[in-house]
């Protein structure tokens, strides 16, 4: 019950939030007769860059639209059917302030001219100014010399009131121009300045007055004054519909006031203009691309008319993503399925949002392509956030566990074993090329163990120096002595199919009463009652898996290793845990016990991915057969030396993690037939979606890189991304390590150094995650097993740093982005520094890759280790 009233709060929560966003605003409403606006014919797919001009019809039935609502239109150039206006104008009472475009090329600006003075001067004469040039000065075009000259030129042969357009502070800025023209035609555009929506009535009103003390005895015709409804914002100026309403409808009244004669910048919008003006310039218009008024002129103004409709449907969509997280939540508390509400009523909404703001851009093929692409990349980054909000709340508000995590007290475990179950247990240890000294340590662990039916099998497989596999071969002969025929060893070389073919070729030779085979790594040192605890769970038929997690023993004796000892258990401790909830665990190749008839059955060892051991378990599953996870430590192995070799062990679980997903695609998506539970497929495809996440997180990056560098380049035509592209990364990012930091300081019990310390670490990763998922989906082949070396020399600091050179150099180029976007373009925009936001935050993991890199050069501690190689208290 508490789960309903959640709910329906959060449905309130939603249309409340729509509806007090959206009160409607009172303004004053303007006549329905302007003074004139800026026309410029161009429909929704034409352009003068791709010179796809309007016909006659297109442009007299705009002006037909205009018919009624303005006394004017000024205009930008005569050249071809432009040219024709006039006379089209004519016939709907309008009036045209007749404007040439002048450029850099003398020729075309006298051709230009001559047909302007051609059309002024001809029927029907309802041409009542002359605008010569549009912001020419502004864009350096031309000078002031030639300007004038032009003017004059100009002046000379009309009696038309003759003028350039330039925006008001090119007129401060050249007094002199002003000798040289009839009147001031005059650009005030206060979004280009930057200034809050609030202030720019009175900003324009001051600036018209400023220019009237500067120039008494010259007439001033505002032609070009406006808002635009969409696009990028500038300091404090925001572009929307509803600002582009207020401000006209402020404007229009103040103008009228001060009898200012005015030109509304502009009639129809120009999607061309957004190549050469940014994200803003399509979006002047009064009507859009395709003729429909954008607000009404007398009506109130709602910032998102259509806000009912959105509210609708993020209610219905939030209210699905609820049903299907909800669908298996029977042991979830009620903190827990709010939780979850929340984030489904959270992404609903900015889905829909980000849905809606895609429709008020103008797009081409190549802009639909990338926004498609966009919209793809957000909905999975939410599809990716689900899961993790899922195991998040399954992980910490849970009321019970399904399934056996822990066992009986140790007493009560051995008399269980007195009368139970007492399997044959094989134990395969694979080797290649490992230290003897550490070999040897694991066999002696293994030779304590308490357990009254087991044998061992060595396979050293293709070592090449005999001194390493031969101490360890004579170590094994003097322990089968001691032990009574339990220990044999084997050196096969060549022998193919790496650590699968070496625990194939152990299997091969398994003793046949063995009913259990389990595996250890070369560097595990098992506790005496492992099998004592865990193999009566074989006594339950349908139990073909029974796993404990790694854990290590030399988690203290480095920074370096503290780093990773820290980020192991989010892992076993975590995710395994709520896995196990569906029977849905991954088999990893050590501390792994499995039922010698499955394993035959299935096909044993898989040698078609680098991750055997977690491929053997999904075909297991696929069988129907059950596993078991005890979330207790029954061995200690070690860790990974250097970062270079814990980026190589990571990069292999990622890689084989791919190479499953597209083996077994059919399987798990349902296509072919196997006895894999929903839940199952479930949690294998969406536990490894967080990897998936890093490969295209870093095409993102990559993007990012080269979307900055065309941001430098070109400002005006490459604008930041919008708000929201830029909000969803960075709001992934913290969503992810809140919930890493969260789950290790309530779940694990670990300390808030340990805790960020797993979260540094797991940082550290993404790249070399993100590098093998996207080549283990794209591009498919086959890499070779990459041993993880134990025992290795530490790494020096020049070979550390090295170790992340990618890493840095990426961090590197992110930072500098930032630097030079601030230097060159400044924070003028909350889309400019949100962007510089979501760059500094992809630089974060690989700046986290740089530091754990240093940590693993730091000396070691000195630590002092009991018999089992654990640190002594």
């Amino acid at each position: 019950m508490p789960s309903v009233f959640a709910l329906f709060a959060f449905v309130l929560l939603v249309v409340g939030g729509y509806g007090y966003i959206n009160q409607p605003a009172q303004e004053p409403p303007w006549n329905q007769v302007v003074p004139g606006f800026a026309f410029s014919p161009y429909q929704a797919g034409q352009s003068p860059i791709d010179n796809i001009e309007p016909k006659l019809e297109d442009i007299n039935r705009d002006l037909s639209l205009l018919a009624g609502k303005t006394l004017a239109i000024r205009t930008y150039t005569v050249a071809g059917i432009f040219g024709e206006i006039p006379a089209l104008a004519k016939a709907h009472n309008i009036n045209v302030a007749l404007g040439a475009w002048l450029s850099p090329d003398p020729q075309a600006n006298e051709k230009e001219l001559e047909r302007l003075l051609s059309v002024a001067h001809s029927p029907p004469y309802n041409v009542v100014r002359l605008i010569v040039g549009n912001e020419a000065l502004l864009r350096e075009d031309l000078n002031l010399k030639q300007m004038t000259a032009y003017l004059d030129q100009v002046r000379a042969e009309t009696d038309i009131p003759v003028s350039t357009a330039e925006p008001w502070h090119v007129w401060l800025k050249n007094p002199e121009l002003a000798e040289h023209v009839d009147y001031l035609a005059v650009h005030l555009l206060p979004f280009w300045e930057g200034i809050a929506l609030d202030d720019a009535v009175n900003f324009s009103i001051n600036t018209y007055k400023r220019l009237q003390q500067a120039f008494p005895d010259k007439p001033i015709v505002v032609t070009e004054v406006g808002w635009p409804s969409n696009g990028r914002s500038i300091k404090q100026a925001e572009a929307s519909q509803a600002n582009q309403a207020k401000f006209l409808r402020r404007f229009i009244p103040r103008a009228e006031q001060e009898d200012i004669v005015f030109y509304v910048m502009e009639a129809f919008d120009q999607p061309w203009k957004s190549d050469i003006e940014g994200s803003v310039g399509g979006h002047w218009g009064v009507f859009d691309s395709f003729r429909e008024p954008k607000f009404e002129p007398d009506r109130p103004i709602i910032a998102i008319p259509q806000w009912k409709l959105l509210a609708a449907a993020s209610i219905v969509v939030a209210l699905m993503m609820t049903f299907l997280l909800l669908i298996d939540s029977k042991t979830l508390r009620d903190s827990g399925r709010t939780f979850l509400i929340f984030n489904a009523f959270v992404i609903s909404s900015l889905i829909i949002y980000v849905i809606y703001d895609f429709t008020l851009h103008y797009h081409t093929w190549a802009s639909v392509a990338i926004s498609v692409f966009l919209l793809l990349g957000v909905v999975g980054v939410f599809v990716i956030v689900m899961s993790e909000a899922h195991e998040w709340a399954e992980a910490m508000w849970y009321s019970s566990r399904r399934r056996l995590l822990t066992l009986p007290k140790r007493g009560e475990a051995e008399t269980a074993l007195a009368k139970g179950h007492q399997p044959f247990v094989s134990i395969h240890v694979p080797a290649y090329e490992e230290p003897p000294e550490m070999l040897i340590d694991t066999l002696n662990a293994l030779a304590r163990l308490d357990y009254p039916n087991f044998e061992v099998i060595v396979v050293d497989n293709n070592t090449k120096d005999e001194t390493t596999w031969r101490p360890v071969q004579a170590h094994c002969q003097q322990l089968d002595q001691q032990s009574g025929k339990r220990f044999r060893f084997f050196h096969v070389s060549p022998l193919s199919g790496y650590k699968a073919g070496a625990l194939n070729y152990a299997l091969e030779r398994t003793c046949p009463q063995a009913e259990v085979v389990a595996v250890i790594d070369a560097d595990y040192k098992v506790l005496p009652h492992w099998l004592k605890d865990l193999a009566p769970e074989f006594e339950k038929p349908e139990i073909a898996i029974v796993q404990a997690p790694q854990d290590y023993r030399d988690g203290v004796d480095s920074a370096f290793k503290s780093v990773c000892y820290a980020e192991y258990k989010g892992f076993f401790h975590l995710g395994m845990v709520t896995r196990n909830e569906r029977n849905a665990i991954i088999q990893h190749g050590t501390m792994t016990m499995v039922r010698r008839s499955v394993l035959k059955q299935v096909g044993c060892w898989g040698v078609s991915t680098i991750t055997e051991d977690t491929e053997l378990g999904l075909r297991i599953f696929e069988q129907g057969h059950e596993a078991v996870y005890i979330d207790q430590s029954y061995g200690h192995g070690l860790i990974p030396d250097t970062f270079t070799d814990y980026k190589k062990q990571r990069h292999r679980w990622a890689y084989g993690a791919m190479q499953i997903l597209r083996e077994h695609a059919g399987q798990l998506l349902g296509f072919k037939q196997s006895k894999l539970t929903a839940g199952q497929r479930y949690h294998f495809v969406s536990g490894w979606l967080p990897w998936i996440a890093d490969g295209i997180n870093l095409v993102f990056t990559l993007l990012a890189v080269l979307w900055s560098g065309l941001m430098l380049f070109d400002p005006l035509a490459f604008n930041a991304p919008p708000l929201l592209i830029s909000v969803v990364p960075i709001m992934f990012f913290a969503f992810k390590i809140t919930k890493l930091f969260t789950l290790y300081l309530v779940q694990v019990k670990a300390s808030f150094r340990t805790a960020m310390a797993a979260t540094l670490a797991g940082l550290s990763l993404s790249y070399p995650i993100g590098r093998a998922t996207l080549s283990g989906l794209f591009v498919g082949r086959k890499i070779p097993f990459i041993r993880t070396p134990k025992m290795a020399n530490r790494m020096a600091v020049f070979h550390a740093v090295n170790a992340a050179r990618d890493e840095s150099v990426l961090a590197f180029v992110l930072l500098c982005a930032v630097g030079l976007i601030y230097f060159r373009l400044g924070f003028d925009s909350r889309e400019n520094l949100a962007w510089c936001l979501v760059l500094v935050t992809q630089s974060l993991p690989f700046v986290a890759a740089f530091v754990v890199s240093l940590l693993s050069a730091a000396p070691a501690r000195a630590v002092v280790h009991n018999e089992m190689g654990v640190k002594q208290s």
